[in-house]
Formats: structure tokens, C-alpha cells, sequence
């Protein structure tokens, strides 16, 4: 192979990263761009993500790790956010949901404090 093969073969895999990531989780290609946020960070199948950002989009953190989808949150606007924590370092981000998010990971993420309550339910009956 030339030395001109090789580097545009290398340069046709740094121009693929930068338009799709492969997720740490589950291993799906995603592409960088989706409806509704304009730093995509997380994957739209298992919505996992990883440690990348101090800010949304700066791409400035060292640590690396998978980030785990711990929550749902919702913004005034009635905007959906995902809540992030690092398995590594623990820190907790929120990121806004893109408009390819998997609509059955979503849900469950809504619905776990219903389905799996933080104390006992019985307490309501004395209440």
C-alpha cells in the first residue's frame, strides 16, 4: 500500500469518527447528529453514554468511562432529559433526549420510580 493510500485511508476513518461513535454499551454505530440537541452524547438504542463533556459539547473530560441512564427528568417546557451518572467517577450529567431515542428505554427510565418505588408501598395505607 502507498504512503497516499494510507493516508486517506486514515483520514477517511478520522472523518467517520467524527460523524458517528460507536457505543460503549451495546456496540451500535451512532451517527453524531440527531433531531433535538445539537451535542449528541448518548446512544439512541440502549441510551447509555460516556464521559466525554464538562459541558455539554466541550469534549473536554479525561475520564472516559460509560455513563449509566439513571432517570428521567423534565424541563417546564415539558423537554425530556436523560440523567447520566459515570460509572467511573460518579460524576452526574443531564442531557437533553434526541429525537431518534428509543421510545421503550425511555419509558422504563420514566416509569421505574412507579414500578420499583423507593420504600415500601404498604407505608401509603397509613398514611
Amino acid at each position: 500500500m502507498s504512503r497516499t493510500s494510507r493516508n486517506t485511508s486514515r483520514r477517511a476513518r478520522l472523518e467517520a469518527r467524527t460523524e458517528s461513535f460507536r457505543c460503549l454499551h451495546c456496540g451500535l454505530d451512532v451517527p453524531m447528529t440527531a433531531a433535538g440537541t445539537g451535542h449528541r452524547n448518548h446512544c439512541p438504542n440502549c441510551l447509555w453514554s460516556r464521559h466525554v463533556d464538562d459541558t455539554p459539547g466541550d469534549r473536554a473530560a479525561d475520564c472516559g468511562a460509560r455513563m449509566e441512564p439513571l432517570a428521567i427528568s423534565v424541563r417546564g417546557d415539558g423537554e425530556w432529559v436523560l440523567v447520566h451518572r459515570c460509572v467511573h467517577c460518579g460524576v452526574l450529567h443531564a442531557n437533553r433526549t434526541a429525537g431518534d431515542d428509543n421510545v421503550l428505554p425511555l419509558t422504563r427510565l420514566a416509569v421505574r420510580p412507579l414500578a420499583q418505588p423507593p420504600f415500601p408501598l404498604e407505608r401509603l395505607g397509613s398514611l
